[in-house]
């Protein structure tokens, strides 16, 4: 007899979607994949990547950018893509669909710019897989205003400054 079989919850089925639309990512910093679903319905998906017609991190390299903190600490980012939640809240308005109210899914805590993002668009709960090693600002952010932040998994990302 075979194994028995474990049906996935639905945060870890959306999850594993969200893992596998990140496999097309085109800039290896991070390969996230985000899905945005209401009513157990996927509504739109996104990748991290450069902008449409313009050149890929893997084709190219990575473009970084220094930024200084408000505390003065500095670090790298790769500024060529859009972060895979942008790109997934852009589709949802480029085809016309009301994200309102939706949960958003993604590998880990989004950064600030797109936890502002994610407020502003209406969503009310995003699941991560894991905490991003920089992302206190966000988890305040959703505190403040409301949404739901859960994590599936006890880890933290932590990103590469180069």
């Amino acid at each position: 007899m075979s194994e028995s079989h474990i049906r996935p919850t639905w945060d870890e089925y959306f999850m594993n979607i969200a893992q596998i639309v990140g496999t097309r990512s085109t800039c290896d910093r991070g390969r996230l994949g985000c899905v945005i679903v209401k009513n157990k319905q996927i509504l739109v998906t996104g990748y991290s990547g450069a902008a449409s017609g313009l050149p890929h991190c893997d084709d190219v390299g990575h473009q970084m950018k220094k930024v200084t903190h408000e505390d003065g600490r500095e670090s790298n980012h790769c500024v060529r893509t859009a972060h895979a939640e942008q790109n997934a809240i852009v589709q949802a308005a480029k085809v016309g669909v009301s994200i309102e109210g939706a949960t958003l899914y993604l590998g880990m805590t989004p950064c600030a710019t797109c936890a502002r993002m994610i407020i502003n668009a209406g969503i009310k709960r995003v699941v991560c897989g894991k905490r991003y090693h920089a992302g206190e600002e966000s988890e305040e952010m959703f505190r403040k205003t409301g949404i739901t932040l859960e994590f599936l998994n006890e880890g933290t990302e932590q990103y590469d400054n180069q």
